[in-house]
Formats: structure tokens, sequence, C-alpha cells
């Protein structure tokens, strides 16, 4: 890239595309606005050290829940634009050991190497804000045509996501029509989440980490085409009363964060994704276990997840866990 280039990119302004939004979609509200120009943490500025220790504060009873899935050949994707992920075990303790005798060590030493390969938005995972455009846009008003180029994105890559220790909060929505999960393409509003809080006494505060459960995720590895099939989730209206609150980021135990099909495709495609990551800089944790931590019945915890230092990768596959 050159010189001219790298201050282009760095530099956020509006781009012009070659598209116009269907008159469903209401006009965006670009939330980066409140952040310094040239900014790529997005949403993560809330999380100070006052709000680590905030979270901090939660853990009572050092109690941990692991909410990632195992990630494994045959782990669910959308095809074909993720690739699967596999691994090849090589070279292996039998070789080197050869190689060693060679070099004249008597011991044995046998070592266990693999290669992986993987699209970073397989099992459980959180987006970096590169990996979504509204055209040409992306977070902060920069230009895709300056930063994405063919090695990874220049700017908005994981690596420049914060390591996220805040509060988090647990919404379970799975029983809301009256069954053990709530069925693909069912809608999640912003009224259903606020309600949810409300009987648990609790309020979102800028810097949390909203978790929604929907029980969705009983089929990841278990029927992957029903878990492919399609999804419920957030609705638009529900993600912009979310980034309105000050979030951080957005979890849920499905694929996409967002309801599929959406309320207005196949005119509309991945609304949430393009008003969390593009327009408001808020991260989206993808393919999450929530189901023990429902089950212990907390709805108030410490999250911790820290995303993988991939350079200009959209994303990272990401242990993320809850104490209290």
């Amino acid at each position: 890239m050159t010189a001219r280039m790298t201050h282009a990119a760095m530099t956020p302004r509006r781009v012009p595309v070659s598209w116009k939004d269907p008159p469903t979609v209401p006009s965006a509200v670009h939330d980066h606005s409140r952040w310094p120009v040239g900014d790529q943490l997005g949403a993560g500025n809330h999380l100070t050290p006052a709000k680590r220790l905030e979270a901090l504060a939660l853990v009572r009873e050092g109690r941990l829940f692991d909410l990632g899935h195992v990630i494994e050949i045959g782990a669910p994707r959308f095809e074909p634009v993720q690739t699967p992920y596999l691994l090849l075990g090589a070279p292996n303790w039998q070789g080197g050991i050869r190689r060693r005798r060679l070099a004249g060590a008597t011991n044995d030493a046998g070592a266990n190497l693999e290669r992986i390969e993987m699209t970073t938005h397989v099992g459980t995972h959180i987006d970096a804000l590169g990996h979504f455009t509204i055209g040409a846009e992306m977070y902060g008003g920069r230009d895709a045509n300056e930063v994405v180029t063919d090695f990874g994105l220049e700017q908005l890559g994981i690596e420049q996501a914060p390591a996220i220790v805040s509060r988090g909060l647990m919404v379970d929505l799975a029983g809301l029509d009256g069954g053990a999960h709530l069925d693909a393409g069912r809608a999640i509003g912003p009224d259903d989440i606020e309600t949810a809080l409300a009987a648990r006494k609790l309020a979102i505060r800028p810097g949390d980490i909203v978790l929604i459960h929907t029980g969705w995720g009983r089929f990841y590895m278990k029927d992957n085409p029903r878990y492919l099939s399609g999804e419920p989730g957030i609705n638009l209206a529900a993600a912009r009363w979310l980034t309105a609150q000050g979030v951080t980021a957005i979890g849920v135990d499905n694929m996409a964060v967002e309801v599929l099909p959406g309320e207005n495709d196949p005119e509309v495609k991945m609304p949430v994704h393009q008003h969390c990551l593009v327009e408001a800089g808020v991260y989206l944790i993808e393919n999450l276990l929530l189901t023990p931590l429902v089950a212990a019945g907390i709805a108030e915890f410490c999250f911790i997840l820290l995303p993988v230092k991939f350079k200009g990768a959209t994303g990272s596959p990401a242990r993320p866990i809850a104490m209290v």
C-alpha cells in the first residue's frame, strides 16, 4: 500500500456507494461519531479500569462457566463463504524421534504438532469491526477499497479488538413462545429483551456484554442442517436499542446473532451486522454455549473474552467465560 493510500485509509470519511438503501431500512445513525477520529476500538472504549473492577466485583464464589463450544471437524458453517475446520497431525512423535536419533540424541524425545485450516468464523468466535461493510463504507467512515487487501485488513482487524473483562447480562428468551427454544425466523425485539431484564431487576449499563439465550444452540453439532437452516435472533430494532444503551458486545447461541431469515428478507440481508459493526462499533459474539449458565439461574456475572491477535483478520475463535 502506498503512503498516500495509508493516509487516506486512516482518515474516516463518508464513502460514496453505488446502491441505495431499500425503503424498509431506516436512515443510519452512526454511533461511532462519539469516538475520536481514527478510532478502532468502537464500543470497546467503554471498557475502562472502573468497568473492569465493576465486573470483577461480581466474582464472589469463584465459579466458572465455559461459554464456548469445542471447535472440531464437522463444526457448522455457512457454505461457500466459510471453509471447514481441518486439523492435520504432522509432524508426529515418530518422525521427531527419528530425526533426533540421526542427530545423535538417545533419549527418544517425541513431539506432536499439527496444521490447522479454518475460517475465523467457525465455532465460538467474535467478529472484528472490519468484518462487514455498508457498500464500501466501514466503521468510522473508512473506505473498504483502501482498508481491505488480499492479505487481510489494514485497519479494524481483530488485533485491534479489546481484551474484554466486563459485566455480563444473560437474557433467557428460550421459553418466550412456550417451548424449549425459539424457532428459526423468530425475531427478538427490544420489548422482549427489556421485559426479560426487568423481570430480573436488571438494567443495561455502558460497557455491558449482553448475551441472549434462544435455545437454538441445542442443535449445534447435534443437527447441523437444522442449525444452519435459519435461526431465532435479534432484529434491527433490538440491535439499535442495545447499541443505544452503550453495550460493548452482543452474543447469542446461534450462528449470526440476528434473526434468519430477516424481517425484510430477501430485500435486506444482515442488517444487524451492518448496524452493530459498521455504524455502532459494537462487537458480535456467535455460536455461544449458554445452557450451563441458564441452568444455574445466573443473570449477572463477570464476562471475560480474549480475542487472539490475528493481524488483519475479520474475527477470532474465542473461549469466553462467565465467573460469579
